[in-house]
């Protein structure tokens, strides 16, 4: 996939001046081959950071190395100032990490103290007002270090991406879903551009690539990936001059952000002008690491593309849409373990899920939206488009990021997973299971007042969005609570 960034991790150790600096050097070199062995690419910087002129060596070095991120490791109990000094300067996440003592038969020569001496770079990295992530339990041998600095490398890559990212926006948000309407300046305070434009703006540049020499290539394209589920295809032609309208577009306008992602109005005049729906040529931008969100939802987009760095994956973005009806939970409960029927519920869009997902993926045309635009007596023309099947199965996390009304970032995550259930109806959809889901619903969904969208992550993925989350300043970051632990506001009775 592409239009994320590449993490180079640079590892700085560091040593308080009256402890040994080759302890911290041994221990730099441990970490180092442990992340070798779990194939995590890192560069070692050869400088111990002990003063203040060793940290600006070591900068120089990152600089130098061309590293986007930045391990400061406490080989031993540090040096609270410059090592510190050294996070704080340093133009990327920085992740401070320290080390446990190896072995009983070396604790005087041997001991590092670094368990005291995460508490002063603490301390000190609020003095400098430096947001660096610490791991939970951030003390460790050298294996569990590199553990820690996998876990890290995610979180790093969606900070680095976020700040060189874009998202265009096609036509107003729409007045029927304001939910989806959110304050935006909040985006900008996470370094994030947004070029929102018209959709005539889009139609204007849709029109002039009418006869592009590309879009046979594009809809053969298109056409060898559908196979044999492609049911439209004399919309094909109308697909692939969108979708090089759109790049195009990105191209020409990403300006100094280095990636991009979109975030469209698609109905109900997309089909009346355009002549189709959009939703393949969102899944297949998703597929190659572009997610486009529906009806302008711009914080969805947002979403999604962090769903697909933490997951390294094509993400979706779906309605949360239907209830399971009981029969059809009474018919498959033996494939549902511990479920209740209200863990359940039906993920749906139109057809925007990349075909990767789908059990087997075809091209058809919007039911909901035909009924509304088209003689249903007649064969469908401008509302072909969608890529509709049933979700694969398999582990999932759904999670969104979401502005209040006043400008206040929360989010929400909840992993489950989707059985392998025909949802017996229609567009890209899965039955998505989430342990208490209907207490989440209620006290988080419906209580705290998120949209219907939801980003939906292949894996289980909550860990590093909590972290991103955290990273992000996001204080209120909600969870599916277990049975036996009240939400804020839930009746006890």
């Amino acid at each position: 996939m592409t239009n994320m960034p590449t993490v180079k991790l640079g590892v700085v150790a560091v040593s308080r001046d009256c402890f040994p600096s080759n302890l911290s050097e041994q221990r730099r070199k441990a970490v180092i081959a442990a992340l070798s062995a779990r194939k995590i690419p890192a560069t070692e910087i050869a400088t111990i950071v002990e003063n203040e002129n060793h940290a600006m060596e070591a900068l120089a070095s990152l600089q130098k190395e061309g590293c986007n991120a930045l391990v400061v490791y406490l080989g031993n109990f540090g040096p609270e100032g410059p090592e510190t000094m050294l996070a704080q300067k340093f133009d990327g996440p920085v992740m401070v990490v320290a080390a446990a003592e190896e072995t009983g038969s070396n604790l005087i020569n041997g001991r590092g103290d670094a368990y005291c001496g995460m508490l002063n770079a603490s301390y000190n990295l609020g003095l400098r007002k430096v947001n660096a992530y610490i791991p939970e339990y951030p003390v460790g041998t050298a294996d569990e270090v590199a553990q820690m600095i996998g876990e890290f490398m995610p979180v790093a890559k969606a900070l680095i991406a976020l700040r060189k990212l874009k998202i265009f926006t096609f036509g107003p948000r729409p007045f029927d879903f304001l939910a989806c309407n959110a304050p935006i300046k909040p985006l900008f305070d996470l370094g994030v551009e947004i070029q929102e434009n018209s959709e005539l703006d889009l139609y204007a540049k849709f029109k002039a690539n009418e006869n592009d020499p590309r879009i046979p290539e594009v809809a053969a394209d298109m056409a060898n990936e559908l196979h044999q589920g492609n049911k439209q295809p004399g919309v094909l032609n109308r697909l692939a001059q969108l979708e090089i309208t759109l790049l195009d577009w990105a191209e020409a306008n990403k300006g100094a952000s280095e990636y991009f992602i979109f975030a469209n109005k698609c109905w109900p005049a997309f089909q009346t002008q355009f002549g189709m729906v959009p939703c393949y040529v969102n899944s297949r931008l998703a597929s190659r690491g572009i997610p486009v969100a529906c009806e302008t939802d711009i914080y969805g987009a947002l979403t999604e593309y962090i769903l697909q760095i933490v997951t390294d994956l094509p993400p979706t973005l779906l309605d949360i849409n239907n209830t399971v009806p009981y029969d059809m939970y009474e018919a498959n409960k033996k494939d549902l373990g511990s479920y209740k029927a209200t863990d359940l519920f039906m993920g749906f869009h139109c057809g925007n899920t990349p075909i990767c997902h789908l059990k087997q993926g075809e091209m058809k045309y919007q039911l909901i939206m035909n009924r509304l635009l088209e003689d249903p007596a007649n064969e469908p023309d401008i509302t072909r488009g969608t890529l509709e099947g049933q979700i694969k199965a398999g582990q999932i996390t759904l999670f969104r990021l979401q502005s209040t009304a006043d400008c206040e970032l929360k989010s929400y995550i909840a992993q489950g997973e989707i059985p392998d259930i025909d949802p017996c109806s229609f567009g890209g959809i899965g039955i998505i299971a989430v342990d208490e889901m209907a207490r989440f619903y209620r006290h988080v969904l419906i209580a705290k007042r998120y949209p219907h969208h939801a980003g939906l992550g292949f894996g289980h993925v909550g860990k590093a969005l909590f972290s991103i989350m955290k990273m992000l300043g996001v204080e209120d970051v909600a969870y599916n609570k277990p049975a036996g632990q009240l939400y804020c506001g839930e009746n006890p009775f």
